[in-house]
């Protein structure tokens, strides 16, 4: 089992709207991709708390998946491809980390 771990930092405005408003949409869309695409095994996705450091990212994703091909798939589908594509005008920032579990 391969674990993905992904971070975002985002804008404070961005595309109209504000950093707020830009987390819940991706979250959203994220949330939404298990039912779109069958190689993703488990998925969760957290925001920052308020009362957290605001130098944290702001939103992470957890996936896990069977292997680094079904990862790798993942990674071209076209719904997950949509997610990155109203993402790039609105983060600042991104960190990943893939392991085996």
């Amino acid at each position: 089992m391969i674990r993905h771990i992904v971070m975002f930092k985002f804008k404070e405005e961005a595309e109209g709207r504000t950093k707020a408003e830009n987390i819940a949409i991706t979250k959203a869309m994220l949330e939404a991709l298990p039912a779109k695409i069958d190689l993703i095994r488990a998925s969760a996705v957290t925001i920052n708390s308020p009362d957290a450091d605001q130098t944290n990212y702001d939103l992470c994703l957890v996936s896990d998946f069977d292997s680094f091909e079904d990862l790798a798939a993942y990674i071209v589908h076209p719904d997950h491809k949509a997610v990155g594509a109203f993402m790039r005008p609105v983060r600042l920032d991104r960190a990943c980390v893939d392991f085996e579990i």
